[in-house]
């Protein structure tokens, strides 16, 4: 099975921007054990602002662009760093891609692109995907992981993507805010009233939010790749959800 996984902000760092070393290195250890198993892993990961930012001591992330530029590049030296040092003490190699959506959008990039990451999949390697928010503009302004995610999932046809968050799934409302709020396990279409359950941004560092993740779950869809959403702080519901078990909400068409 092609298993892409997007590594929200929330999930690999803590509120001060600071990398949560025990959640990573689980997830790590859990994706180099389905490696083993057999399958072929993806990860779409975030954090490089919030590291960067938290590296270099800032309170919050960045608000004009250089500064967000300059903390991304900051904070993807410092996950690279830390994907190689966990996954090689397993046994696995990962390598770095970072994108812009021209990549997606111009055909010579985008063959070159997915070709690279088949080669890359044929080589055994876990390729590590990010944003180029260094060299980026608009994509951090409008652009977010969640998306970048699904674009990629379908671009190299992923049998699943998962999005690890700070939250269970898609809720039947805001559960932070109404206790009665119930979880929804299985989404099959995205209507009108799934789209209104989704709300804004999440943390203080992260840019994704519910409603970016409805927009993936509509990419991934249309290309026939499942998507769910899980909490982050529960990484060993990989193993659930690689074996088809009701874990957070899965997106599938019928």
């Amino acid at each position: 099975m092609r298993i892409a996984v997007k590594l929200g902000t929330s999930t690999l760092t803590h509120e001060t921007g600071r990398l949560n070393i025990r959640r990573v290195e689980s997830i790590s250890k859990i994706l180099s054990d389905l490696k083993n198993e057999g399958h072929e892993i993806i990860i779409i990961s975030s954090g490089a602002i919030a590291m960067g930012a938290g590296k270099l001591n800032l309170k919050e992330k960045p608000k004009d662009m250089p500064g967000k530029q300059a903390a991304a590049s900051v904070g993807q030296c410092e996950l690279m760093y830390t994907y190689d040092k966990l996954f090689s003490e397993y046994g696995h190699t990962v390598a770095q891609i970072l994108v812009t959506a021209d990549d997606f959008g111009h055909k010579d990039r985008f063959d070159n692109f997915r070709n690279t990451m088949q080669r890359l999949l044929d080589f055994s390697a876990i390729p590590v995907i990010n944003e180029n928010d260094t060299v980026s503009t608009n994509e951090i302004v409008i652009g977010d992981n969640d998306t970048l995610a699904a674009l990629v999932s379908t671009a190299v046809e992923a049998d699943i993507l998962v999005l690890l968050s700070d939250i269970d799934g898609l809720y039947t409302s805001d559960p932070r805010k109404n206790r009665d709020a119930v979880l929804i396990p299985c989404v099959t279409s995205i209507t009108d009233e799934i789209r209104k359950l989704a709300g804004g941004k999440g943390t203080e560092f992260g840019t994704g939010g519910m409603e970016t993740k409805i927009k993936a779950a509509e990419i991934c869809m249309e290309a026939g790749c499942e998507m769910i959403i899980a909490n982050g702080s529960k990484p060993e519901l990989l193993y659930d959800i690689v074996q088809g078990l009701p874990a957070g909400t899965r997106f599938r068409k019928e």
